[in-house]
This record gives structure tokens, C-alpha cells and sequence, in this order.
């Protein structure tokens, strides 16, 4: 093959992108990766990576104002806002960097510029605005036998509230403060939403969530979107539910936002509003919809396999649709290139991927709500244990949080599980284990929990769902 010639070019380099193009060069194909502004996209540039790092500030800088509780002494605390987001941007420099390092031992080759699909197996790359990394390869017509659409999503844009990158800030401008506002709006109260609030809060602003849903976190469960939302009021955030915005106007000063709620109409003033109302997927300019690519939604529509129906054409990650989340891109993109290869693979099973937000407190799920188990109409057990109850969480000066599981009471699967409390973005892999390895209650009953760790509250709710808790 010539080094326009591949087997398999992928489009785009988020989590799914590079992961996707590293597994088909392990797996014996020559592939390409194409990208246009950041190796590593959104997610390690400019969405999960950085976020965690703005949060891990807040965390520290939250545990120095609470210094006391652990007989410490922290006298004038403070914080350098610039020095806050050079620490974020650090690491996603050194995070890109590291994939740039990845791709190159795999022998990926990099094409930089905004690729279109001009035919069947045909690429045309044109030049970017971002400058190309070294030793990429430029723009120029490519051939491959798979293409593999890994564009990803940007942030969704209301009408009447358009981000302006001044006073309507999305995920973008969050992350990059020229100062910490003194007052800010959120509009929407997913991950997104709800990590910036924290943040936000955390860092001394005065906050209002605003959310069209009755319930915050709408995809979480009922239970413990309720418990976040106290522990959020307590902070100090403002959370107004069942809320419309009506207008947004823009002055030199901030923001005046017009709000109807079920009680009436009332004026928010703010310094600035961060839109987080969703993302939509990058489909334009690529040319799907002249080869027969369906897009629905925003998003391409794509088989269990990230066939989109158009022979040599495929799609993973957001731009293929929810859940959309890194961790699922990657896995989307693994299973999508083995098929492709002819290695037998299982379908992903939604229902087992779980969901992470790195608020104070943090939130973390997999599989079915108590609400959605009710409406398959089976019988189910739920177990509940709260943090009070765990030494380690007491010992952590964490007490407060809740650990919910859901069985079916005929069979003992294990359906869905709900956290909300410290650290619990880390222990939900239990539960995902478990529900791919089908466990049932008895199983884990019968696994035996370190002591002393959060982790025995995982336990616990199992335990509690049959009526044999023992801490509580």
C-alpha cells in the first residue's frame, strides 16, 4: 500500500477514536487517524480530564477550609484562579502528549485536517486551522477499506442563548475562567451542569441550577438524585426544578435570565450563565448523507456493531449516539474493529455501563432505576445502606451518602445500583463486574468485603435488600 492507502481510517481522535485505531493496528491493519484541532479530543482536551482536575483544586481547597474538623490548622486559605486552570490545562497538555506517544508505538499514522467522504473508501483532507503536530501527514485524498466516523459532539446551543464565549460560557469557556465569577447560572443539571456548580460553589460563587426537568440529574435514580440535591442546597447552591428559561439578556455587566417556574415568573442576575443543555454530535460537513448514512437526532444511526448500514462505513462514541460517554466510545470502537477483523464479540449491553459525576457529592450508577425496574413489570428487591453507618466513612469525615441496589426477587440478578457519597466514582466498577459476570445476591452475599473500606457498604445494601443488614 502506498502511505495514502489504508485498511482502516478512523475519523477523529477522542477516547474512541485513538483507542478504536490502536486496537486495529494491534490487530494487524494499516491504519490512519484523522484529526483536526486535538489529539486526544474533547474528553482529555477539554472535557474529562481537565474538569477532574479543576475539581481535584476545589476538593483540596473545600478539605483546607474544613481543617479543623481533623484538628489541622489552615489559616487564610485561598486560591490563584490562574494558577488553578494552568494546573487543568497541564495535564491535558501531558495527557495529549501521551497520546501523540501511544499512536506513534503503534504505528498509527496521523492525518491532520477536516476529513469529508467523498465515495466509497475515499477521504478528502483539508487544511485545518489548528497547526499540525509533527510528522503527521497533510491534506490530501486517502483511501481506505473501513472508515470509521469517531467525531464526537460538541455542546448544544438553545435559541436565545447562544454561548458568546463572554457571558454564555460553555464547557469551554468554564474550564478557562479569565476570574472566578462572584455569581454564575447553570442551565441544565446533567454531569456537565452539575460538576461546574460544585466547582463553582466550591470556589466561592454564588449559584443557581436551573432545570426544565422536576428532577436534577434527570437519568439518575429519583433516590438519589433527591439526596444530591440536599447536600448541594446545603452548600449554598440554589436549584430550581420545573424552571424555563424565558429570556436571557446580556449587558456589560452579566446576565439578567427571566425564569417560569410552577410558582411564577422571577428575574435571576448573574455575573455569568454556563449552557449545559446537552451536546449533539458532529455529523455535518463529512458527507455521510450523500452516501446513504442515516442520521437521526444529531446522530448517526448505527447497528449493536457501529454498522451504519452503508458498506465500509461505521460509527462509535457520541457521535453515535447515547449514552454518550467516554468509557463507551472506547468500548463501542474495540467491539466495532473486531468484527470488522471476524473475532466473534459481544454487542454492548447499555444497561451496563456506568455513569459518573465528579460533583461534591459524587454520583455514580449502572443499570436499571428502582422507577424503570418497577416498569418491566417484575417484582424487585431494593437494599439501601448509608454512609453514617460505615467506619471508614467516618474516619474520612464522609458520613454523609447512600448506597441503593435493585434485584429482581424472583431470579436474585442484580438489576441496577445507585451511589451518591465520597469516592464513589471508584466503587461502582464492583457493581459493573458484577453484572457482567450475571451475580446474583447470593454470590454476593457470600464475598467477603475488605474492613475498613467504603466498599463494605456495597455490601451492606446487598445484604439490607434481603432483610439481613447488619450496621444499620
Amino acid at each position: 500500500m502506498s502511505d495514502r492507502t489504508f485498511d482502516v481510517v478512523v475519523i477523529g481522535s477522542g477516547p474512541g477514536g485513538y483507542v478504536t485505531a490502536i486496537r486495529a493496528a494491534q490487530l494487524g491493519f494499516k491504519t490512519a487517524v484523522v484529526e483536526r484541532s486535538h489529539l486526544g479530543g474533547i474528553c482529555l482536551n477539554w472535557g474529562c480530564i481537565p474538569t477532574k482536575a479543576l475539581l481535584r483544586s476545589a476538593e483540596i481547597y473545600r478539605a483546607f477550609q474544613h481543617a479543623s474538623a481533623y484538628g489541622l490548622k489552615a489559616e487564610s486559605v485561598s486560591f490563584d484562579p490562574a494558577a488553578v486552570v494552568a494546573r487543568s490545562r497541564g495535564v491535558a497538555k501531558r495527557l495529549n502528549d501521551g497520546v501523540s506517544f501511544l499512536l506513534k508505538k503503534n504505528k498509527v499514522a496521523v492525518i491532520w485536517g477536516e476529513a469529508k467522504l467523498e465515495g466509497k473508501g475515499r477521504i478528502t483532507v483539508a487544511p485545518s486551522a489548528t497547526p499540525a503536530p509533527k510528522g503527521a501527514l497533510g491534506p490530501d485524498r486517502y483511501e481506505a477499506r473501513h472508515i470509521i466516523v469517531a467525531t464526537g459532539a460538541r455542546p448544544r446551543a438553545l435559541p436565545g442563548m447562544e454561548p458568546d464565549k463572554d457571558r454564555i460560557w460553555t464547557y469551554f469557556e468554564a474550564m478557562v475562567p479569565p476570574a472566578m465569577p462572584k455569581s454564575l447560572i447553570v442551565v441544565g443539571s446533567g454531569a456537565i451542569g452539575i460538576e461546574f456548580a460544585s466547582f463553582y460553589r466550591t470556589m466561592g460563587a454564588e449559584v443557581t441550577v436551573v432545570e426544565v426537568l422536576p428532577q436534577i440529574l434527570p437519568v439518575e435514580d429519583a433516590e438519589i438524585a433527591a439526596f444530591a440535591r440536599k447536600a448541594f442546597e446545603k452548600q449554598g447552591i440554589r436549584i430550581m426544578t420545573g424552571a424555563k428559561i424565558e429570556a436571557v439578556e446580556k449587558s456589560a455587566n452579566g446576565i439578567t435570565a427571566r425564569v417560569t417556574t410552577s410558582a411564577g415568573t422571577e428575574t435571576l442576575q448573574a455575573e455569568r450563565m454556563i449552557s449545559a443543555v446537552g451536546v449533539v454530535g458532529n455529523v455535518e460537513g463529512l458527507g455521510l448523507e450523500a452516501l446513504g448514512v442515516k442520521i437521526e437526532r444529531g446522530t448517526i444511526v448505527t447497528d449493536e456493531l457501529g454498522r451504519t448500514g452503508v458498506d465500509g462505513i461505521y460509527a462509535i462514541g457520541d457521535v453515535a449516539g447515547p449514552p454518550m460517554l467516554a468509557h463507551k466510545a472506547e468500548h463501542e470502537g474495540v467491539v466495532c474493529i473486531e468484527a470488522v477483523k471476524g473475532i466473534p464479540v459481544h454487542a454492548l449491553d447499555k444497561l451496563r455501563i456506568p455513569g459518573c459525576t465528579y460533583c461534591h457529592p459524587q454520583i455514580a450508577s449502572v443499570g436499571l432505576t428502582e422507577a424503570k425496574a418497577k416498569e418491566t413489570g417484575r417484582e424487585i428487591k431494593v437494599g439501601r445502606f448509608p454512609f453514617v453507618g460505615n467506619g471508614k466513612a467516618i474516619a474520612l469525615g464522609e458520613d454523609q451518602g447512600l448506597v441503593k441496589t435493585i434485584f429482581d426477587a424472583a431470579t436474585g440478578q442484580l438489576l441496577g445500583a445507585h451511589m451518591v457519597g465520597a469516592d464513589v466514582t471508584e466503587l461502582i466498577q464492583g457493581y459493573v463486574i458484577a453484572m457482567q459476570l450475571e451475580t446474583t445476591e447470593e454470590d454476593l452475599m457470600h464475598t467477603v468485603f475488605p474492613h475498613p473500606t467504603l466498599s463494605e457498604m456495597m455490601h451492606e445494601s446487598v445484604l439490607d435488600a434481603y432483610g439481613r443488614a447488619i450496621h444499620v
